[in-house]
């Protein structure tokens, strides 16, 4: 494979290195309960940080002895190992507060007034928006093309739905991809049509690159400030770490630069996008200090909120089975090149049928060699809906299960209508995949949610939204334990990125990562985890956000 003139620039992050400018002097950390993630000593009363590693993790008295040092006082707050979310979009984290936001908005009618309102304030141009869901609308339906002309006519508008795998466009947007009644559906993807046959507006998974691939790019810059705001909104929720899923390569770069500059508050492990994989193909996984290239990320299927997502069986609500956005032919070529330049590899896959097959073409990739499938600790994005003679397979194979806990709190006034009763005991199954010996990493999958640790934990430990509603037959057995919340955004992140040994609890010789939050997390009621604040973020000895 040749490496072009894109590859040879990321490849630059493996010369360049990323760490984060080395503090100046030593930290004190004490005045609340740490807790270190470890079993031997599962809380002390203070930690000491020199040149970005812990030094001291004990007594007051121990750490104080070093000399010299800038204390923190944590006021009663909680301190934990450094949070890392591990599965994050960073820069649509940050590009969501620069185009129309419509998360939250409560009906057709709400969408409406919100995309007038942002067309009379920018009046040129096609009109990109993000967030809607319709769970809760009282059209009970997706919007369409109608809907949006009513609002807006004459100039594209693109609506995307918070899950990132459907869209809706106005009749302009559908003529600025060419698509009218004739057009056929792309693989992996679906134009949604009306009894006539005509286009309603609604663009599923691939059909939405037919309208978004005629839209203006964003700039570079707008690429960077971007991911510098989204990057500084994590840090001040209280996050030290992502691992960036479906990485660009113009994001890639603008990693290593922000990293280079001082202005990336995070340490970040990418995966790129197939497109943009060249680099980390030919050469293994790569760079140093704060960024690191890890592998790729590949598309099985697409999400359940949008039928997208591939099932063993119909939908419950919908004579359809899902999409496969790859075929897995292709799929399987990749992964083999993968496997043979020693990349990991992670795979988005929601549905049963999505699950089933991407374990399966792991499995043949490392046919006759099990104990290499374990070593590489390839992942599976999302794993959310299980058959039940799958579930087993992740820990046998040492397959990790990358998950974000807010998915079942908001897809639980969905999931049900979707799925059926019967196929719930396998959907969102944290505990039964901990109790089977897998390991369950804890993502956010941010901007589909809102990239909230305290959110994510809630409701790992509890499993009812945020109203305190869980619903009939919703499994709350598969809510697991504070402890092994914890593990899901310290530890086991740490071990899903290869970095065990650097990360992941609070211990002598670590990288000192710490989050701190306003309510002991361990300790006190579901509904105040939520409602709590970080208060502390310390990234590689860095403190990147203080509110104390």
């Amino acid at each position: 494979m040749r490496i072009n003139r894109r590859d040879a620039l990321l490849g630059a992050l493996a010369l360049s290195g990323c760490a984060h400018a080395q503090p100046q002097q030593d930290l004190l950390i004490h005045g609340g309960a740490i807790y270190t993630g470890r079993t031997d000593a599962p809380r002390v009363d203070a930690v000491r940080i020199r040149n970005g590693r812990f030094v001291a993790a004990g007594a007051l008295g121990e750490a104080r002895a070093g000399g010299p040092a800038r204390e923190i006082n944590l006021r009663g707050a909680a301190a934990f190992p450094g949070f890392t979310d591990a599965h994050v979009h960073l820069t649509g984290v940050g590009m969501a507060a620069m185009v129309l936001d419509l998360v939250g908005v409560e009906s057709i009618a709400a969408l409406q007034q919100r995309l007038a309102e942002y067309a009379r304030a920018h009046p040129e141009g096609a009109i990109y928006g993000r967030g809607w869901i319709e769970t809760h609308w009282p059209e009970r339906r997706f919007p369409n093309r109608a809907d949006l002309d009513a609002a807006v006519s004459g100039r594209p508008v693109f609506l995307e739905r918070i899950d990132g795998h459907a869209a809706v466009v106005n009749a302009a947007g559908l003529a600025l991809g060419g698509i009218d009644a004739s057009t056929p559906n792309p693989e992996g993807g679906r134009i949604e049509r009306d009894a006539s046959g005509a286009a309603t507006g609604m663009l599923i998974d691939n059909a939405m690159g037919i309208v978004q691939s005629r839209l203006p790019a964003p700039t570079p810059a707008m690429l960077r400030q971007a991911l510098a705001q989204g990057a500084r909104i994590y840090a001040e929720r209280g996050w030290a770490g992502v691992h960036n899923m479906s990485t660009s390569l113009a994001e890639a770069l603008l990693f290593e630069e922000l990293a280079r500059a001082g202005e990336l508050p995070l340490h970040a492990d990418l995966y790129l996008t197939p497109e943009d994989s060249g680099a980390v193909l030919q050469r293994g996984p790569y760079g140093q200090g704060a960024v690191r290239v890890r592998g790729v990320k590949f598309y099985m299927d697409g999400a359940l909120g949008s039928r997208g997502a591939a099932l063993l069986a119909p939908y419950s609500d919908a004579d359809s089975e899902g999409l496969l956005l790859t075929p897995p032919e292709q799929l399987r070529a990749m992964y083999a090149e993968a496997r043979r330049r020693g990349v990991q590899v992670t795979t988005h896959a929601i549905g049963d049928r999505g699950n089933r097959l991407v374990l399966d073409a792991y499995r043949d990739v490392f046919a006759g060699d099990p104990a290499a499938l374990r070593a590489a600790r390839w992942r599976i994005e999302h794993a959310q809906v299980l058959a039940p003679d799958d579930l087993p397979r992740f820990a046998a194979m040492g397959v990790i299960a990358s998950m974000q806990p807010s998915h079942a709190i908001s897809d639980l006034h969905f999931a049900p209508a979707r799925l059926g009763d019967a196929r719930l005991g396998g959907a969102y199954a944290w505990k039964a995949l901990l109790d089977s010996g897998a390991s369950v990493c804890g993502g956010s999958d941010a901007p589909v949610e809102r990239g909230d640790p305290l959110i994510e934990f809630y409701a790992a430990a509890y499993r009812h939204d945020l109203s305190g509603f869980a619903g009939p037959n919703w499994h709350l057995e598969e809510a697991v334990s504070r402890s092994q919340a914890l593990a899901m955004f310290t530890s086991a992140a740490a071990y899903a990125a290869f970095s065990e040994s650097e990360r992941g609890v609070i211990a002598v010789g670590q990288r000192a990562d710490l989050s701190a939050f306003s309510a002991d997390l361990m300790t006190c009621a579901p509904p105040d985890i939520p409602r709590a604040r970080a208060v502390l973020t310390i990234s590689d000895g860095r403190v990147t956000h203080e509110a104390l």
